[in-house]
């Protein structure tokens, strides 16, 4: 199995968008360690600018544990209509250069400018240009990463944040992968990074020395895809106009949860969350959908599809904390909760990225 190597795949990734939003619509938050999000008891850091990071403060932590590893972080609540403006800015420069865009959230998109490439222009040079021209239009700064397939672009793109550029050339795309760590590959989350450390497999040469027929025994179908990774190797193509069929959050907990008070109060952000998105996109869907992760990492779902379409907040949370007594009495903790709505009107609304929020 060969990798195309004609490809040429940019992908842009904004530095602590809605943090570096709030820092530069306000003086007063430059240089200070910043959470966006909720800083009450139950709330949840969306977003941490990086003087907020250097004291370990991350997206997704719950905003309890971020005051302690942080005691002077400051929390501002999100505005979603200002992050989906610069959003639609930013996007307006990546159509000047391609029409094959495939956006993975507000702030971070691929491109593939194989075939729009003007004379002597190399996809590097067209990289910079857009980091040039989003700091100029939105005074923010982007991290860009520059390969031939989507993998190596997005590990590219995080290898020299913030405000990085870099690039992997077809023949050094192997010997970069072997050289990382599996847990900072795209795709393989902390469990499964973990399965593999206990399988002997801890960098990407270690998982390329393992056999497909290994990875999928272990790993199910997406083995398939760590075989060929771990090869440097990746032939999905750039999706423009990619079609959502659901829009979800979810949100880990330090400490698991049993109390059903607890749950109803983690619960909300979530629900906030999805309709949050589906106010700022007009979309509207039937079905919602409790993922529940527990103690011991099994997980299940719940759904309840409606026979009309969605149309108040109240509606979904109602469904939603009924999915959630549904799951009572509890036999163990719960570590993780998630919310989801699909079944959209039409289904076909195209893809804006990622919900916005990430509990």
């Amino acid at each position: 199995m060969e990798q195309p190597a004609t490809r040429k795949i940019i992908h842009i990734d904004m530095d602590a968008f809605y943090a570096s939003v709030e820092q530069r619509d306000n003086p007063d938050l430059r240089h200070r360690p910043l959470a966006v999000g909720g800083s009450r008891e139950r709330g949840v850091v969306a977003a941490a600018s990086y003087e907020a990071r250097q004291f370990g403060v991350r997206s997704a932590m719950a905003s309890s544990i971020a005051l302690r590893k942080c005691p002077d972080l400051l929390f501002v609540k999100p505005r979603f209509d200002v992050y989906k403006a610069v959003s639609g800015q930013i996007k307006n420069i990546f159509a000047q250069f391609t029409d094959l865009i495939e956006p993975l959230s507000l702030d971070e998109a691929y491109l593939d400018v194989t075939d729009h490439l003007p004379a002597n222009t190399s996809a590097t040079q067209i990289a910079q240009v857009i980091k040039d021209q989003i700091k100029q239009e939105t005074e923010l700064t982007a991290s860009a990463g520059v390969s031939y397939n989507k993998f190596l672009a997005k590990l590219a793109s995080d290898y020299r944040k913030p405000n990085g550029l870099y690039v992997i050339k077809p023949h050094q795309g192997l010997a970069f992968v072997e050289g990382l760590n599996v847990g900072q590959f795209h795709g393989v989350g902390s469990v499964t990074a973990s399965k593999m450390n206990k399988l002997g497999i801890f960098t990407g040469l270690d998982l390329r020395q393992q056999t497909e027929a290994f990875l999928v025994r272990h790993f199910g179908k997406v083995g398939h895809h760590y075989y060929s990774i771990a090869r440097a190797i990746d032939h999905r193509p750039v999706m423009a106009n990619r079609v959502r069929k659901s829009v979800g959050s979810e949100t880990t907990f330090a400490e698991d949860l049993l109390v059903q008070s607890d749950l109803i109060d983690v619960l909300q952000p979530l629900v906030d969350s999805v309709w949050s998105y589906c106010e700022r996109t007009s979309i509207r869907g039937r079905t919602i959908t409790l993922k529940v992760k527990y103690t011991d990492f099994t997980q299940i779902t719940r759904s309840r599809t409606l026979p009309g379409i969605i149309a108040h907040k109240a509606h979904v949370n109602q469904v939603a904390l009924e999915l959630l007594d549904g799951i009572f009495p509890l036999s163990q903790g719960i570590r993780l909760l998630g919310l989801s709505l699909s079944n959209f009107q039409g289904n076909d609304t195209p893809a804006s990225g990622q919900l916005s929020l990430e509990l």
